[in-house]
């Protein structure tokens, strides 16, 4: 593997994040209903401006990249966490490669990488969505949140592994909305199902909230259908009979 770069401030800041985002597969460890979204059409009214979505391709980067340069670990993680090794991720956090690794996966997939939210034209909000092939945290048998999910499965179940939404936007439904549309986006892929691995219940582990929360999901029509840790649970929607 390749030294890592930068110096050991950072070094030493990437690996804590990735720590931070990465730990709990080794520990085991109210929202309001939206109306149907289109990605790439959605609209819908908040508390605020109205929420558009709209899928994430190549030519989408520079309007994502406004949106992770709005908070210093984005910036640096690109939403590549789950989707490589974690001695890729670290070397990434502190050299750029995350971003340039999710650009290229961009270019090189016929499915977006997620959906981008926006309020009056200014990017808010971010999901990952995508087969759970895509992602290696959740097809890793070492995982302990997602050892017991069917892997015939992992090329036709999306999952949809992270969220991110600006400070000063959170609570106005960009969550909801993200999720509505990532569902519309993989029922129109032909996928037989959706999951998510939010927190559990009332688990109001700050750290933890970029993998979203049982309550949005319950909101939008999924059903739990495990429990691998108090902390988590697995949350699924079915969109195609198989």
């Amino acid at each position: 593997m390749l030294p890592l770069a930068g110096s050991s401030a950072d070094h030493q800041e990437g690996l804590g994040q990735l720590t931070d985002i990465l730990l709990e597969f080794e520990q085991e460890p109210r929202g309001v209903p939206l109306v149907g979204l289109r990605p790439g059409l959605g609209n819908v009214l908040s508390m605020g401006a109205a929420i558009d979505t709209r899928l994430v391709e190549s030519k989408d980067l520079p309007d994502l990249r406004r949106l992770f340069e709005s908070q210093r670990t984005t910036r640096r993680c690109w939403c590549m966490a789950f989707c490589v090794t974690r001695s890729q991720f670290a070397a990434g956090w502190l050299n750029g490669g995350n971003q340039r690794r999710f650009g290229a996966m961009a270019a090189a997939s016929s499915t977006p990488m997620g959906i981008l939210a926006s309020q009056a034209a200014e990017p808010v909000g971010w999901c990952a969505c995508g087969p759970r092939s895509r992602y290696v945290a959740a097809t890793d048998p070492r995982n302990k949140i997602m050892r017991n999910r069917v892997r015939d499965e992992d090329e036709i179940v999306w999952l949809l592994p992270c969220f991110f939404v600006r400070a000063e936007r959170r609570g106005q439904g960009v969550v909801h909305a993200l999720t509505r549309a990532a569902v519309e986006l993989a029922r129109g892929k032909g996928a037989s199902a959706i999951e998510g691995w939010p927190l559990a219940g009332s688990e109001r582990r700050s750290g933890d909230a970029f993998v979203g929360r049982e309550q949005v999901f319950e909101d939008l029509g999924f059903s739990c259908v495990e429990r691998p840790s108090p902390e988590r649970v697995i949350m699924r929607l079915e969109l195609h009979s198989t």
